[in-house]
């Protein structure tokens, strides 16, 4: 399965013609529960979630406006595109009137001809939306593949030569129909989807395609385990004949190797139509299967009877530590060199781990396991080395990768993922920690010969040190690839300032699990060429694209500024703090914070996305979920007994009034001495209706009017580092990686704990708030606490200001880098706002007359302010043109 690194999974349970419990929501009007679940999509996995209204008895039209608007002012939500799927196009429009950013349309066809089929193409171009467009023209849907190509062929000729569109901008469905349905003619469906796929792709390779994968199964529809075996199967087949994304139930896709051979046997007799019989026999076992599902799964075998290169494989690839040393001895002694042990079976089996792993088969915590059992294969075999003077396969490696966190960036996870994965394939991982220096990534890239530099970054100020490492790479006379990851990074900034500086492959990372691929890659002589190529040509597309103006700010800053939200500061009184000023605290231990934990982002550090409690009993990942949980749980106990973390904060509420987008912080109650003025941003996006321009200043009362401001600061402590430090140089990264990611839930929590204190007795505005821990995880309380670097005020730089009115570093031990990160990284900071309508929002993009207003009331330089402010500028600071968010 080659493509399953870039196949896109479309959610598809915001359709209330796929999912009863949306549509009961929507039909009750109960959009924030409908939010839930689209929420849910994107933990689970979405990258494009599919909004469908279509229902008889409802305004689809004003269904439809309704929610995607709510979608957009939730940057969770709305941080992956919308695709508008309706079959009514005045639907369709009213969607594309509503959606920030780019979308997909599905869908438009030729049923009603070419005439409408234009008409209706040109305004979803206008919109600047991707297509879907069906296999469907006057004569009805297209069946065959011929008919399916045909069709696609002459839909893709109006929309280039008459429609302006990009091919890249246009995804065909070819239509999945659903087989075994005991119809004859309906046998083939299935290879007829998949001869389209070749046909399509051989002929117009830049489009797309797309299909609803959950129709091919509609003949088990209360069968869910050979549902899933159907998908599993069909998605095995298509994907490496070209099919880029799928609407589907992400949930609802078993592993293929978990389907029993007797099922996967029988439902690719049906997919691929190989028997007269093939629908008979898969009904003869499908009842086996129907229920739980537990049949589906397959027996572990009894594997301590393998061969010992089988029962090394095996332990590897289930993370079995307890007969790695007895089986790496009985290949020793059969060997004529320890090495070869290594270079053998130890490396067949961590090739089976990379692919597994590659094809989305394994899951992140299992190849870290995975790690630990060949540490400890190798472990016991260096002793016997010693006289070659041969550590663990230096000889042998793939090659050298060096991988550092950039100056001024402390956090690090991702990049120890990234490198506990490449080791996994055989590379030699060279890690220089975090807040490297440029000239200290660069000499030890000389010094180690290295063959790969994999940059690492978290803030917004990293984008700058990556643009810098690659200028200086350039000046030196580097010729080695660049790899560029971490959460700020995309696709599109290392494109438009990264790549430009440098001419020998600057490629962008955004997982671990296509860390190998890329590697591989770029190390191979003969795929070298191709690849770099390939990544300069879709770069070249992103920068020609980013100029057109499309994305321009279209609303004035002063517009905005009328435009702003409403506090209703004639009748709403602020509640004055009981406990106002510094509250230092000391007495938060771990146990107390422990409840207020969120899971959800910790299995997301895992590289497992879902929502807890439900991705325990996810049909693939549950097992895993909950053996991951178990383990996490049990250091967290660890942790308590022994007392490993010194949880310290701080907390103040000061007098304070907005002054336009800025709040004033008053040195007491007299509120004559001004302490602090803070400087906050305003969104300048198109808003509909009557949906007001967002400023974190808004929710604080004019002059004139007493209110407050609160402000915080926690850590999990400096041991948090140090122990997964030790962890690591002992060879357990494993237990390294679960530190660091239990020590910023810990932070987050600690955050958490301390936000409910102050609502509830230090500024004491809600004393009688109760509230269980998923209320708190949903945010369902009054009040919010926006972090400096986060949507609502995206400027790293107001941390130092922060940290000066709480006296942090005295009271909590942290101090900011020169590019404002906090250290140590387990730690959280940010403001309190108690206005009962208080909301998070996201600034988005702002404009130049912005970011200069922005500079002169914060005294910093215009070129400081957009090094910030990167990724929300909508123009491009060298050329003053609009370009979209990078």
């Amino acid at each position: 399965m080659s493509g399953i690194a870039t196949f896109i999974n479309v959610g598809e349970r915001t359709n209330v013609t796929g999912s009863a419990k949306f549509k009961k929501l929507i039909m009750e009007g109960d959009y924030p529960a409908a939010l839930d679940v689209a929420r849910s999509q994107v933990e689970n996995g979405a990258q494009i979630i599919d909004v469908n209204m279509d229902e008889g008895l409802l305004d689809s039209e004003e269904a439809m406006k309704t929610f995607l608007n709510l979608i957009a002012s939730e940057p969770d939500i709305s941080r992956v595109p919308v695709m508008i799927d309706s079959s009514k196009f005045e639907v369709i429009e009213a969607g594309l009137k509503c959606v920030q950013g780019r979308c997909v349309v599905n869908s438009i066809s030729l049923k009603e001809g070419e005439e409408e089929f234009l008409r209706q193409a040109r305004i979803i171009r206008r919109y600047g939306a991707a297509v879907v467009v069906m296999a469907f023209d006057e004569n009805g849907q297209a069946e065959t593949a011929e008919h399916k190509h045909a069709i696609s062929r002459r839909s893709y000729d109006l929309l280039v030569d008459k429609a302006g569109f990009d091919p890249w901008d246009i995804i065909f469905d070819p239509n999945i129909f659903a087989v075994a349905t005991g119809i004859e003619e309906h046998n083939d469906y299935a290879n007829a989807f998949f001869e389209a796929i070749k046909l399509i792709k051989a002929d117009m390779p830049d489009v797309h395609v797309s299909g609803g994968l959950s129709n091919v199964s509609f003949s088990f529809r209360g069968n869910n385990p050979v549902r899933e075996a159907m998908h599993s199967c069909f998605l095995y087949r298509a994907i490496p004949l070209g099919m880029d994304m799928a609407i589907v139930n992400a949930g609802q896709i078993t592993v293929y190797d978990d389907i029993p051979d007797e099922l996967r046997e029988r439902v690719e007799d049906v997919l691929l139509n190989r028997r007269d019989d093939a629908t008979e026999r898969l009904l003869e076992i499908a009842d086996k299967y129907r229920g739980s599902g537990e049949a589906a799964k397959k027996e572990d075998p009894k594997w301590r009877e393998q061969a010992v290169e089988k029962r090394l494989e095996h332990a590897l690839v289930h993370g079995i530590t307890d007969y790695v040393v007895d089986d790496t001895e009985e290949c020793r002694q059969r060997a004529e060199k320890p090495l070869d042990v290594i270079e053998g079976p130890l490396m067949d089996g961590m090739n089976v781990v990379g692919d597994l792993f590659g094809e989305g088969k394994m899951f992140l915590p299992q190849v870290v396991k995975s790690a630990r059992v060949m540490k400890a294969a190798v472990a016991h075999l260096l002793p016997y080395m010693e006289e070659e003077k041969r550590l663990s396969g230096d000889t042998s490696a793939k090659g050298k990768v060096l991988m550092a966190t950039v100056k001024g960036d402390v956090h690090d996870i991702g990049k120890n993922i990234v490198g506990v994965v490449l080791q996994c394939n055989n590379y030699d991982v060279v890690d220089l920690g975090v807040m490297v220096p440029t000239e200290d990534i660069l000499a030890k890239a000389k010094e180690e010969k290295a063959d790969v530099i994999g940059l690492s970054g978290l803030i917004t100020p990293s984008l700058d040190r990556m643009v810098e490492v690659a200028s200086e790479m350039k000046r030196q006379g580097f010729t080695v690839p660049l790899m560029i990851g971490g959460a700020t990074t995309s696709k599109k900034h290392t494109a438009l300032k990264v790549a430009p500086e440098y001419d020998n492959g600057v490629i962008h990372v955004d997982d671990a699990s296509k860390a190998v691929g890329v590697v591989s890659r770029l190390l191979s002589k003969k795929a070298a060429p191709e690849y770099l190529a390939e990544v300069k040509a879709d770069q070249e597309k992103l920068r020609a694209g980013t100029n057109t103006g499309g994305d321009r700010v279209k609303t004035l800053l002063s517009q905005a500024r009328a435009n702003r939200f409403d506090g209703g500061w004639d009748d709403y009184v602020p509640p004055a703090p009981q406990v106002p000023g510094l509250t230092p605290v000391a007495d938060m231990d771990i146990a107390a914070i422990r409840p207020f934990i969120d899971w959800t982002p910790f299995f997301n550090t895992w590289e497992m996305r879902g929502v807890y409690p439900q991705i325990l009993n996810d049909p693939t990942k549950g097992p895993h979920a909950r053996e991951l949980f178990e383990n996490a749980n049990a250091m967290l106990d660890r942790i308590i007994a022994q007392d490993w973390f010194s949880p310290r904060g701080v907390a103040a509420i000061w007098p304070a009034n907005s002054d336009g987008d800025d709040i004033l912080v008053w040195e007491d109650e007299s509120r004559e001495t001004l302490r602090a003025r803070m400087p906050q941003l305003r969104q300048q996006g198109q808003k509909s209706g009557n949906k007001p321009h967002m400023c974190l200043s808004d929710f604080v009362a004019p002059k004139g009017t007493p209110d407050w401001i609160g402000g915080f600061a926690v850590t999990s402590g400096p041991e948090v580092h140090e122990i997964a430090e030790s962890y690591k140089a002992r060879g357990e990264d494993y237990d390294a990686i679960m530190v660091q990611a239990l020590g910023d839930r810990i932070a987050e929590a600690f955050a958490e704990a301390l936000h409910a204190r102050v609502r509830k007795s230090l500024w004491a505005y809600a004393p009688d708030e109760g509230l269980d821990n998923e209320s708190l995880i949903r945010e369902r309380y009054r009040g919010i606490r926006p972090a400096p670097g986060y949507p609502a005020c995206p400027d790293h730089t107001a941390k130092p200001q922060l940290f000066e009115l709480l006296d942090a570093t005295t009271h909590t031990g942290l101090t900011l880098t020169e590019s404002c990160a906090m250290w140590p990284a387990s730690a959280v900071s940010g403001l309190y706002f108690a206005h009962p309508d208080a909301a998070y929002f996201g600034v988005g993009r702002i404009g130049p007359d912005q970011v200069a207003d922005y500079a002169a009331r914060k005294c910093m330089e215009i070129s400081e302010i957009e090094t910030c402010l990167a990724p929300n500028l909508g123009y491009t600071p060298d050329r003053g043109q609009a370009v979209k968010s990078a």
